[in-house]
């Protein structure tokens, strides 16, 4: 990690918290409208996509109707329920869009996420051993985790995690990886369990057989397109979060590093652990602005759709103090993120010998 001394790094802090207080004083109705068009945009597109599947037998009509559901779950999962549950609209006094009692479409609770994802994520971001989103407890992508021959599958293991993202981001607070090697019992975790299947199977009856069922004639062309959406919104959602944090140049950190950390190294440690990737307009929205990774791990409070404007401020002050500003196409950080997943499922010699520079 870039090295600042103490002064560097309480104007740093100083830097940051002035772009932050700017912002939050100029939060208001302009803020307000538009999570309110993301909800109604959602909402057409769900009515619209549900409305055109019965009519699936018709090759373009299926096409439409799935875009337009998958579309209206990635919009609800990433731009609407990631962002409230920040409490990035709390100002609102809405309680339907209120961080501690939005529910949203996708597996796993509300309250599981705001414990792992909201507090746990955000607060250690990329501390191995703390943060468990890095890796996700399937992946090894650094030196820190010993290496395996399991690792050598882990390519798999990836390819699962991505198709089954919703199920597995509601199962991740199990800590299946600890009741393994038995350091928790599974009856621990009989409260979340309970709350998993409450919850993924009143998600598994909405997709898989009450919609169909509503157009039995036509069930299987329903429920094809019903399983199609959620496929495409694993794989886009789950890209996009391992692009912020899994890029080749995001760093990890021990947890001897944050002992006494101060809020100018907790800011570094955001700003290096973090990567963002570039896009049209659309690009952001359907990302739900997590393309800018690194403002959001900065100001998780902020409204997500500023994130476009205070970027520029943001990599101003990463140039000021020599810290790199991990940007680049989405196509470029997925393929670092493939090239880390790779490098580190092999052998530490072989990979060593393979990163090695070749012999003049």
């Amino acid at each position: 990690m870039k090295q600042l001394n103490e002064q560097q790094l309480n104007e740093l802090a100083e830097d940051l918290d002035a772009i932050h207080d700017e912002v939050m004083a100029d939060v208001g109705e302009r803020d307000a409208k538009y999570i309110r068009r993301m909800i109604r945009l959602h909402r057409t597109l769900e009515v619209g996509g549900r409305a055109m599947m019965p009519f699936g037998f018709i090759p373009p009509v299926f096409a439409a109707a799935v875009g337009s559901l998958s579309i209206a779950k990635i919009i609800e999962n990433m731009e609407i329920g990631h962002n409230v549950m920040h409490g990035q609209y709390d100002w609102m006094n809405d309680p339907s869009l209120h961080s501690q009692t939005y529910e949203w479409d996708t597996v796993c609770t509300g309250d599981s996420w705001r414990r792992t994802h909201n507090y746990e994520h955000h607060t250690f971001t990329n501390v191995i051993g703390k943060d468990r989103d890095y890796g996700y407890a399937l992946l090894r992508l650094s030196d820190d985790n010993k290496w395996n021959p399991l690792h050598l599958f882990q390519f798999a293991n990836y390819a699962l995690l991505s198709v089954f993202f919703q199920w597995g981001v509601g199962l991740h607070e199990l800590e299946f990886e600890r009741v393994r090697r038995r350091e928790i019992k599974l009856s621990e975790k009989a409260g979340l369990l309970k709350d998993f299947f409450r919850k993924g199977g009143r998600q598994a009856f909405k997709d898989y057989l009450f919609f169909p069922l509503l157009t039995f004639p036509v069930f299987p062309i329903v429920l094809a397109g019903n399983v199609s959406a959620n496929l495409i919104r694993n794989l886009w959602s789950s890209s996009v979060i391992f692009c912020g944090h899994f890029t080749e140049d995001a760093e990890t950190f021990t947890e001897a590093s944050i002992e006494n950390e101060t809020r100018g190294h907790w800011y570094l440690r955001q700003l290096t652990g973090s990567s963002n990737f570039t896009g049209s307009k659309w690009v952001h929205i359907l990302s739900g602005h997590l393309s800018h990774q690194i403002e959001h791990h900065v100001f998780p409070d902020i409204p997500a759709h500023r994130y476009r404007e205070i970027a520029p401020r943001v990599e101003a002050i990463c140039h000021k103090y020599g810290i790199k500003y991990n940007t680049g196409s989405f196509g470029r950080q997925y393929w670092t993120v493939l090239k880390r997943i790779g490098q580190f499922s092999l052998p530490d010699r072989v990979r060593t010998r393979l990163s090695a520079p070749a012999a003049a």
